[in-house]
């Protein structure tokens, strides 16, 4: 009877403590959703960690304190709360979403990649699944899963642009304009989306938009430096602006001092049939070295297009005697670049 009794009192004994946990752990869990609904995520953590202390299963004590963390930008903690809600219900899809995120943000792609597929019905799982495979140079898994967020969400700025250089990586720079285009009007403010945007175009010889496209980025705060007035300065000239090409590039030149800059101008100009401009860029080159026989050359050849037919072939006579290399250009047109 002593041994039944002695029994009987434990497991009462037991019982009110188990009672008295669980009643700590849910009370320090209420303390604590009273301070996070109040943004005093400090003191809303410490709570949560109090019934986590009384309850080592707490998942929505793990849950909440990694909402706190995020909030204070604890995201170490964070996700190491989020993990322990995970192997307490890892079909919990909040719980799956937010280790995506977390895993995305933390450039593991792997892993990010992992829970984004047990993400069913996530709105953002495609999205991540897209983007990361793109950092991990997956192109065409990159692009199934852009297609579909870009159609389901036409102003999502991020993947028109990841999808753009999904393209670009995969050398299908047609395919690629589309998507840089919406990408640079949905988010003016990334200037260099812009700038890249116009260099497509330049390669794609499409001259007039990569001006319209160099000058949005500038506009936008994009650095003015020697390379962008360099691309912008040919892309002037190409599409017919020659005083401000002109201008942009012949500061290069003042700048690096580089007489090659001289020699693009004479031939480009040449090549656009602006011979009296032409002319002044070899006049520059001959005054730079008299024995310049490849801009004599050029000199010559827009004379004659000029009609100085008998000036012009003087002047081409002379330079190859100077350089008689140049006699097997004699027929064809000249390209003083390729020299």
């Amino acid at each position: 009877m002593k041994n039944l009794l002695f029994i009987l009192c434990v497991f009462i004994a037991n019982s009110i403590s188990a009672t008295n946990i669980a009643d700590s752990s849910q009370y320090y869990f209420s303390q604590g959703m009273v301070e996070k609904n109040a943004q005093r995520y400090l003191t809303a953590s410490a709570n949560f960690d109090k019934a986590i202390g009384f309850n080592k299963s707490y998942t929505e004590a793990y849950v909440e304190n990694g909402f706190a963390n995020k909030e204070m930008r604890k995201t170490d903690q964070a996700k190491a709360n989020f993990l322990k809600a995970y192997d307490l219900q890892p079909s919990n899809m909040a719980i799956i979403k937010e280790l995506t995120n977390l895993y995305y943000d933390y450039r593991q792609w792997d892993k990010a990649l992992e829970f984004a597929g047990k993400c069913v019905g996530c709105d953002n799982a495609e999205r991540i699944i897209g983007l990361s495979n793109y950092e991990k140079e997956n192109y065409v898994a990159a692009e199934r899963s852009l297609l579909k967020v870009v159609a389901k969400n036409p102003e999502d700025a991020q993947a028109n642009y990841i999808l753009a250089r999904t393209y670009m990586d995969m050398e299908q720079y047609r395919k690629s304009v589309p998507f840089y285009e919406k990408a640079a009007s949905l988010n003016p403010e990334k200037n260099a989306w812009a700038y890249e945007l116009g260099l497509l175009y330049y390669n794609n010889n499409n001259y007039r938009s990569a001006v319209t496209a160099f000058e949005t980025a500038g506009k936008n705060g994009f650095p003015v430096s020697n390379d962008y007035n360099e691309n912008y300065g040919y892309a002037l000239l190409y599409s017919g602006q020659y005083a401000k090409g002109e201008e942009k590039l012949f500061s290069i030149y003042q700048k690096k001092g580089n007489v090659e800059m001289l020699r693009d101008l004479a031939q480009i100009l040449y090549e656009q049939k602006q011979y009296d401009r032409s002319l002044a860029y070899c006049q520059r080159l001959i005054e730079s070295n008299p024995k310049d026989a490849k801009a004599l050359y050029q000199a010559g050849l827009s004379f004659q297009k000029m009609g100085q037919k008998e000036k012009g072939q003087g002047m081409c006579d002379k330079a190859i005697e100077m350089d008689p290399s140049l006699a097997s250009k004699r027929t064809k047109s000249m390209d003083i670049g390729a020299l």
